[in-house]
């Protein structure tokens, strides 16, 4: 299953040349990573406060940049599951204008509780996420 977030580029996410900044794209599959649990029906809220604090948290991030997105670009960020393991999640995350393929992501996910010890994810947000 891969989820699909979309997106505009706003003056604020770019440069002075108008060329979003590198750092922006991390916001952006940010954005998607949250937007992909959620369409899952996932609560992140609700599962912190019923699971001894129970959080995703980025452990890598392995970021290729293709090619520029720039200022008034519509985008598209496609989010797909590679790897569920019991206590890590890894991602593929693209973003995308049109066919053009400007930026890959894979990132990895651990579960934490609330005192940033390491635990195990839930078995059935494992499935959701399979």
């Amino acid at each position: 299953m891969t989820h699909r977030f979309d997106l505009r580029v706003y003056y604020e996410d770019t440069d002075l040349a108008g060329i979003v900044y590198y750092a922006n794209y991390l916001k952006f599959i940010e954005r998607a990573r949250t937007e992909f649990v959620r369409s899952l029906g996932i609560d992140q809220v609700a599962l912190r406060e019923k699971s001894n604090g129970f959080v995703f948290a980025v452990r890598r991030v392995e970021a290729d940049y293709i090619a520029p997105a720039k200022f008034d670009d519509e985008l598209s960020v496609l989010t797909a599951t590679e790897v569920v393991t019991g206590a890590r999640l890894t991602l593929r995350q693209g973003i995308k204008r049109g066919d053009q393929e400007l930026f890959v992501a894979v990132v990895t996910l651990v579960a934490l509780t609330d005192t940033g010890q390491p635990t195990r994810l839930p078995a059935d947000i494992r499935l959701l996420l399979q």
